[in-house]
């Protein structure tokens, strides 16, 4: 047991860490928290220990779980610690030997089984949500505060979700777009689970850009869940399940790239050819679909296709996805878009790369920490006095409404994803520039 448990920890990989600290400046628990077990450094080790029988896996936990995952520590390491697979292994032995009663057990299997990867059950959640909105039932429900009884902080969030498509549009929607000119690229875009579902008009957006940039797009109607939800959860074996799923899906039919507009999905989508290392059929088939994956900047960046007939003048500053920035290192596209807008002042803030606290489902299941975080993160964005904030991650964008409501900045900031503000801007194809 205790070499399947080494191994399972990726026991090997803890020795690439010295226990220099530079990653302590960098980890947002580590500072909120100021503790050494909730920081980088203090992970591995106690990771190392349970491995050698020092400590019991029931340890490892509380640390575990209060990490949001932002891989921060992994851009200053020296020694190229492979911290995403140690925290995503302790995850898996966490899963694996933790007692769960009856009910954890039926609500975790619905979840990761069921729900999430079902587009039936995420159009069905959306059209709820819209129903909940149109129909006067959120107005009763927050006057009547029934929503304070909600389990995980839930009316919180309910408080900031974007208006929801109905039912006929979201049956409207084309499985393929043409742009008006022959195609530069054919593009696949990846939906999400719940992007499709509670950010529907954003996936709209974002394939109207590829369009008038050029690309044709197209939407493999097979494809399903990224599997991150799963694999921060320690659920390894169903986000393989899911990353095959996709795999096959994308494979169908012959694309240029597979494009989408959630950070966390594309963080997930990115590591397919690590889920399958040293499989002989699935690897080369996993490293090349994530060879093709690309954030929606990265494309329109690439395309210049567009040109814009509308001036934004108003100051916005940009908080970027930590999965987008550390694990898919995508950094300059979106600055670059953002900066392209007529009209736009754009002022950075002085810690781009602090997390925001959102990670996942983080903010829901360790909701005072996350909230810790977001202070600290807030207090940035009041240092640069914008009008908006510009996110390219869906959990981002929740996130920082969250924090602007939490400091009662409503009526002066508004926070948007990177498409609203490019489409705010109204977009053309830009004109072919004759030899």
């Amino acid at each position: 047991m205790a070499d399947t448990l080494k191994d399972m920890l990726r026991y090997d990989l803890t020795f690439d860490c010295v226990q220099c600290g530079y990653c302590l400046p960098v980890c947002p628990t580590y500072e909120t928290m100021e503790r050494e077990t909730h920081s980088p450094r203090g992970r591995i080790n106690l990771i190392k220990m349970v491995a050698e029988g020092k400590a019991a896996v029931e340890d490892l936990k509380q640390p575990i779980d209060k990490c949001l995952g932002c891989m921060a520590c992994t851009t200053v390491c020296p020694t190229d610690v492979q911290y995403g697979q140690l925290f995503e292994s302790a995850k898996h032995v966490i899963d694996e030997y933790e007692e769960k009663t009856f009910i954890q057990q039926k609500t975790e299997r619905f979840l990761f089984h069921s729900f999430f990867p079902s587009t039936g059950w995420m159009d069905q959640l959306g059209n709820a949500t819209w129903l909940y909105q149109v129909s006067g039932l959120q107005k009763a429900a927050r006057g009547l505060k029934l929503m304070s009884a909600a389990p995980l902080h839930l009316d919180k969030f309910e408080q900031v979700l974007p208006p929801a498509p109905s039912p006929k549009e979201r049956h409207a929607r084309k499985n393929r777009l043409h742009p008006d000119s022959p195609p530069k690229v054919v593009v696949a875009f990846f939906t999400g689970c719940v992007m499709d579902s509670v950010f529907f008009k954003q996936n709209e957006k974002t394939m109207e850009l590829l369009r008038l940039s050029g690309a044709e797009v197209q939407l493999p109607k097979t494809q399903t869940c990224c599997g991150a939800l799963h694999a921060h959860a320690g659920k390894e074996p169903e986000a393989i399940t899911l990353a095959k799923k996709n795999i096959q899906a994308f494979e169908e039919k012959p694309v240029d790239y597979i494009v989408n507009n959630a950070g966390g999905c594309g963080a997930q989508l990115h590591k397919y050819g690590e889920l399958f290392a040293g499989d002989p059929e699935w690897e080369p088939r996993a490293r090349a679909f994530s060879g093709k994956v690309r954030d929606i900047t990265e494309i329109l960046v690439e395309l210049d296709g567009l040109e814009f007939t509308e001036r934004v003048e108003e100051t916005y500053t940009y908080q970027p996805s930590c999965h987008m920035t550390n694990v898919q290192k995508v950094k300059e596209p979106p600055l670059q878009l953002i900066r392209s807008v007529p009209g736009v002042t754009l002022k950075e803030l002085d810690r781009p790369d602090f997390c925001c606290g959102s990670a996942g489902i983080y903010n829901i299941t360790q909701h005072e920490d996350a909230m810790d975080i977001l202070d600290v993160k807030m207090e940035d964005v009041k240092r640069q006095c914008p009008e908006g904030i510009v996110t390219t991650n869906p959990g981002c964008m929740l996130q920082m409404k969250l924090g602007v409501q939490r400091e009662d900045l409503e009526e002066e900031i508004d926070t948007v994803h990177i498409v609203d503000l490019l489409m705010k801007a109204k977009p053309v194809a830009k004109k072919a520039v004759e030899a």
